[in-house]
């Protein structure tokens, strides 16, 4: 009877989704209604839509992961997450805003080569849309495995058929869709997403006994686990804190967030929707917290880490809402995976050329990127196991790297050009390449959240003050 009720509620939400994408095909004609939706969005489903776009699975079942096996500690990286969304749409929002308009920037790396010249601008273009590309792979695997997770843990099939089932809905709808497609099922899923968030946390908190009943579960973990600072002190416990804290900064540099505020009918809609946004990142976040803290109240301590939620849904809810918790988990999955796949898209098609190359078929480009990197991030997804923490924060934290400075010294009202913005992503990007593979990374991956930003913003500072905009 559970599964009956989960597969209806999962083929009624298909049927939506891909009614909403066809609907929306009608409507992306031009490149610029197909990446942007013709820069319309409201304050509402700008700011859900973003929101949504920035947790994916890496919240609902990476995070509360993290908070079972971290404990307390684990919750330093909130603050910095809600930052950054403050930092990317009231900081940094004023300038993508104003000269994506002004410059008719369809792209984030539209935005990085303003000022760039010839030979400069073509190679900044080739390597961000090579790095977009690869990055994304992860970063879509990442969230194919969490439908895969979904899909295993509610309908117990292998994790190759979950995989390739989320895959087929999501191409479907923003494939045909677009950006319009895209911002409208993003905003559904950010409802529902906030609905799950807070009402399965709280099911959870009476299940076991409130503050209480978390109190004595967590006091019969070891003392490690429920100290501030999990177990480090002083030089390894600003560490750890800095490196947490600083996760949040990566959504400077990420492509696909930066849409969302390209994408902004205008500054009222703009300052609106990171109102909106901030808000629901703290009631998702802190739900997940609250639901990592009391699983340990519900499982043991070695159950899988990504798998409470699931576990706790299973445990606390009745059969017709399981579905509803297994749509909540695909709907996060795929408000990320979809505005990655159109940025992806945007980034073979009009980035580097190969729609005007093709007779101006930037639209059909786009569409065929985007069912080449979602095949890629299938192959990545059976043939490269990880977690789907590990896989997204990579991702998060090599674009935040590369980008990311670029953006911030043009919030400053700095304007650098086309040397200092190519020295800055190689060695944002090379660095955090080698942090992932190679070199330590510190406490609460410290070096690996800071060292990529600082060596990548070094070559910004030659850039000239803005004079005239």
């Amino acid at each position: 009877m559970q599964q009956f009720w989960a597969l209806s509620t999962l083929l009624a939400y298909g049927v939506v989704l891909i009614g909403i994408g066809f609907w929306a095909s009608r409507r992306a004609k031009s490149q610029e209604s197909f990446l942007l939706a013709g820069r319309s969005l409201g304050p509402w489903v700008a700011g859900l839509a973003y929101a949504a776009s920035t947790s994916s699975a890496w919240v609902l079942l990476g995070f509360s992961g993290f908070v079972f096996v971290a404990g307390p500690s684990a919750l330093w990286m909130v603050p910095g997450i809600l930052v950054g969304y403050a930092a990317i749409w009231l900081f940094a929002g004023p300038v993508l805003q104003r000269a994506s308009r002004k410059k008719n920037h369809l792209t984030l790396t539209d935005f990085l080569t303003e000022f760039a010249d010839g030979a400069t601008a073509r190679a900044i273009r080739v390597l961000a849309s090579l790095m977009i590309a690869f990055c994304f792979s992860y970063y879509v695997a990442s969230q194919f495995q969490g439908a895969g997770v979904a899909f295993t843990g509610m309908f117990h099939m292998s994790l190759t058929t979950g995989v390739l089932i989320g895959a087929l809905i999501i191409v479907a709808y923003t494939f045909f869709g677009g950006f319009l497609a895209v911002s409208l099922i993003d905003t559904l899923q950010g409802i529902i997403m906030a609905f799950v968030a807070t009402l399965l946390p709280a099911l959870a908190f009476i299940a076991v006994g409130g503050f209480d009943g978390i109190g004595s579960a967590l006091a019969a973990q070891p003392a490690v686990y429920r100290e501030t600072f999990g177990g480090r002190a002083g030089f390894a416990a600003l560490g750890f804190v800095v490196g947490l804290f600083a996760t949040g900064f990566g959504a400077l540099g990420q492509p696909h967030l930066a849409s969302w505020i390209m994408a902004a009918k205008d500054g009222r809609a703009r300052v609106t929707g990171a109102a909106i946004a901030i808000t629901w990142g703290a009631v998702v976040y802190a739900g997940m917290a609250v639901l990592g803290l009391a699983a340990h109240a519900l499982f043991p301590a070695d159950a899988p880490a990504e798998g409470v939620f699931f576990a706790t849904a299973n445990e606390l809810m009745p059969p017709a809402l399981a579905g509803v918790i297994v749509a909540a988990t695909l709907s996060a999955i795929m408000s990320t995976v979809d505005s990655q796949l159109l940025v992806a898209g945007g980034a073979v098609s009009h980035d580097l050329g190969l729609g005007r190359w093709l007779g101006g078929r930037d639209v059909l480009v786009s569409r065929l990127a985007i069912l080449a990197v979602c095949a890629a991030a299938v192959v990545l997804t059976l043939a490269l196991p990880s977690t789907i923490f590990a896989r997204t924060l990579f991702a998060w934290t090599a674009l935040g790297a590369s980008f990311g400075p670029t953006v911030v010294a043009r919030a400053l009202g700095r304007c650098p050009g086309g040397p200092a913005v190519l020295a800055s992503i190689c060695l944002g990007f090379g660095l955090a390449v080698a942090f992932e593979f190679a070199l330590p990374v510190g406490p609460g991956a410290v070096w690996a959240r800071t060292v990529p930003w600082i060596a990548a913003a070094l070559p910004l500072l030659t850039a000239t003050r803005v004079t005239d905009r």
